[in-house]
């Protein structure tokens, strides 16, 4: 069958993104409101969203930052410390202030320092989560510097994911930006409570892409891309039509001075072309007629939301990604960069 040249789908929504702060906020959140209806909003600045007030107070600078011809619904997070104060996060959420609760374990990643060190330091707060149907995202890698940096997920899974699942198993929890097929696996078989997201750049290139070459600091993400039998695992498990993998891109920026140094930042900027490179991807798995429901309907779904109006065009046809972007008095270099995409995102229709 020949695939279609034109393709729509229900506005989606981004699980997963970094919007940052201060001077960089309006040029991110922009790129994100684009294509995206809502999204769901990382608490790791510096300091982290951990009350009512800091969600909301970030909530306001967002929609301040916001361009007045877009439509935008930032849905915060709240995030997770060994003190986290259960009262405190369950009103954010009772509240509609926070839509969730992002678990880091500390210093995983990016401003994730204080983050939780135990996970039986929060399993009050994770009851009373259970209780009140609030879901739980995770960045599902251990910290230990003993553990190869390569298996830290599948680590996790084993030394804390499986844990939450049998202690918490009312639990709604989302395992974000998977990588490997060890947690492609464990998201198929676990119960409907427990999804994932799968960013653009993991389906699209391997670790090979990081050395290609030479350091190649713009395909430097946390959790890091892993092995070619990996990327072709969340591949299969994204065009698998399964209610359970949704659309998060973790788009996280950096200023390009920040990634290109002795100690680079994790990290890749894609909210521009996400949604086209996303098409790319279900396009060369012939699997263009499951996108809509990765992309648009899972999500929702997952977080008891209703499908957003209106519906997003893309068309078969090439664009030029730019090599930089800017983002208020900073510079970023987007994901694809230089490259050329096959698939144009060309605006919406009722």
């Amino acid at each position: 069958m020949t695939a279609p040249d034109r393709i729509t789908i229900a506005r989606p929504d981004d699980w997963h993104v970094h919007l940052r702060d201060g001077d960089m906020l309006s040029g991110v959140v922009n790129a994100t409101a684009r294509q995206f209806s809502r999204a769901i909003v990382m608490p790791n600045l510096a300091p982290p969203v951990t009350t009512i007030a800091a969600g909301k107070a970030y909530r306001d600078r967002i929609m301040a930052a916001l361009s007045k011809d877009l439509t935008f619904t930032p849905l915060m997070t709240a995030y997770l410390t060994d003190g986290a104060d259960a009262d405190e996060i369950i009103g954010g959420f009772n509240q509609g202030v926070f839509a969730a609760c992002k678990l880091y374990p500390a210093n995983a990643t990016t401003n994730s320092s204080h983050g939780v060190t135990d996970i039986s330091k929060i399993s009050g707060v994770l009851e009373a989560m259970q209780k009140a149907g609030m879901p739980l995202l995770v960045h599902g890698e251990v910290t230990d510097p003993h553990i190869d940096i390569f298996d830290r997920e599948a680590v996790f899974i084993d030394r804390v994911m499986s844990g939450i699942a049998k202690d918490f198993p009312e639990l709604k929890v989302v395992f974000e930006h998977i990588t490997t097929s060890d947690a492609a696996d464990f998201v198929a078989s676990a119960g409907p409570n427990i999804a994932a997201t799968i960013t653009p750049h993991h389906l699209a290139f391997s670790r090979n892409a990081i050395f290609q070459g030479g350091i190649r600091p713009h395909y430097y993400c946390l959790p890091i891309a892993k092995r070619e039998t990996h990327r072709l695992a969340l591949r299969k498990a994204a065009t698998s039509g399964s209610a359970k993998f949704f659309l998060g891109t973790d788009s996280a920026p950096h200023d390009i001075t920040r990634k290109e140094n002795a100690c680079g930042c994790a990290g890749l900027y894609n909210s521009p072309f996400a949604i086209e490179s996303y098409a790319k991807t279900f396009d060369e798995e012939n699997a263009l007629d499951k996108l809509e429901a990765f992309a648009s309907l899972n999500g929702p779904d997952f977080y008891g939301l209703p499908v957003n109006p209106g519906r997003m065009v893309l068309e078969r046809r090439p664009s030029d990604v730019p090599k930089t972007v800017a983002a208020g008095p900073h510079t970023l270099v987007p994901f694809m960069a230089g490259e050329i995409s096959p698939w144009t995102f060309t605006g919406f229709e009722n």
